[in-house]
């Protein structure tokens, strides 16, 4: 599979799910712990698939191709660390727990994942 036709299916997912989103938030109650576990599962997806087309692009565009072959692969690994971000943060939120310094934690964390996943490379 080429990566063109990879990014367009990403495109394709990214759609499907936001719009599963919608309906999801718009039908369901948020009352039981299942709708919360479903709503975090989905959006997961949602922004996983949108963040990965957009970590390729910039990366593409941005980055010396000597220095750092840009691949799907490796965008989607990008785009779900920060759709694991965004999910960490809004599920703190959720709790009433969320402040900076947990936030700041979960950031470091992902770029320590990050760099150890790219030193491995």
């Amino acid at each position: 599979m080429t990566n063109r036709s990879s990014l367009w299916i990403l495109l394709l997912i990214a759609l499907l799910t936001w719009s599963a989103l919608l309906l999801f938030t718009r039908y369901v109650a948020p009352h039981a712990i299942a709708a919360l576990i479903a709503f975090f599962l989905i959006l997961g997806v949602a922004l996983t698939s949108t963040f990965a087309p957009v970590a390729y692009f910039i990366s593409h565009r941005l980055l010396p191709r000597r220095f750092y072959r840009t691949t799907v692969r490796q965008s989607i690994r990008e785009g779900s660390l920060l759709a694991l971000i965004t999910i960490l943060n809004l599920f703190l939120r959720a709790l009433h727990s969320w402040n900076i310094f947990m936030a700041i934690v979960i950031l470091v964390a992902a770029i320590v994942v990050e760099m150890l996943c790219l030193a491995k490379k």
